[in-house]
C-alpha cells in the first residue's frame, strides 16, 4: 500500500533532479507547516534567503507576509507555506513553464494531503499555474472553486516592497481570507 506524507514529498524534493534548477540550488524548499493546515499560501519560488535556509518566505517578502498574517490574527505556525517551484530560479527570474510543470505534481500531492479549506495564491505565477488565469488582477477578490479547492488570490508580498501602495491591499486580502475561512466553516457546520 502506498502511503504519502509531507515528509516523503519533502525527501523526494530534496533528491529531485527533474530540471536544471536542481543544479544551481543550495537547498530545495519543499514548504513548511502542519499537515492539517486550513490555509495554504503558495508563492512563485524560493528567493536567495530561502535557498540558503531551505525554508519558504524567510527573506524580505517573508517578513512582510509575517506582518500581514499577524495583523490578520493568523499564526504562521498554523498555515502551510510553499511555492510553485521548490528550487530557486537563477537571478530570481520567473520559473519557466517546463520548470512549473515538472514541479507541479509535488504541489498537487501536498494539497491533496493537507486538504486546506482555502488556498491563497500569492502573485501571477501561482495564479497562472493553478488557475490558468493571466494575472492576479483578473481574479482578485474572488473565491474560485476548482478541483475541489477554494482559491483566493492576492499580490505577492515582494510586489509591496517595490510598490508600497500594495501593502494595504494585500493586508486587506489576508484579513478577508480569515473572514472567508470562518464563513466556510459556518456554512459547512450549519451553526
Amino acid at each position: 500500500m502506498y502511503l504519502d506524507s509531507l515528509a516523503k514529498i519533502a525527501e523526494e524534493i530534496k533528491n529531485c533532479k527533474l530540471c536544471e534548477l536542481s543544479k544551481s540550488r543550495i537547498n530545495p524548499v519543499p514548504g513548511e507547516g502542519p499537515e492539517d493546515a486550513e490555509i495554504v499560501f503558495i508563492g512563485e519560488g524560493p528567493g536567495a534567503e530561502e535557498d540558503r535556509q531551505g525554508k519558504p518566505f524567510v527573506g524580505a517578502a517573508g517578513k512582510l507576509l509575517n506582518e500581514f498574517l499577524k495583523n490578520a490574527g493568523i499564526q504562521r505556525a498554523h498555515v502551510f507555506i510553499t511555492n510553485v517551484v521548490k528550487c530557486r530560479p537563477p537571478r530570481n527570474r520567473p520559473p519557466t513553464d517546463k520548470e512549473r510543470d515538472l514541479c507541479k505534481p509535488y504541489l498537487e500531492r501536498q494539497l491533496r494531503l493537507i486538504k486546506p479549506k482555502i488556498i491563497c495564491l500569492l502573485g501571477n505565477t501561482a495564479v497562472q499555474t493553478l488557475l490558468g488565469k493571466k494575472s492576479v488582477s483578473s481574479v482578485h477578490k474572488r473565491l474560485i472553486e476548482k478541483n475541489g479547492f477554494n482559491f483566493i488570490s492576492t499580490y505577492h508580498p515582494a510586489a509591496a516592497i517595490y510598490n508600497p501602495k500594495l501593502k494595504s491591499i494585500i493586508q486587506e486580502d489576508i484579513v478577508n481570507i480569515k473572514m472567508e475561512l470562518e464563513r466556510l466553516k459556518y456554512s459547512r457546520d450549519g451553526t
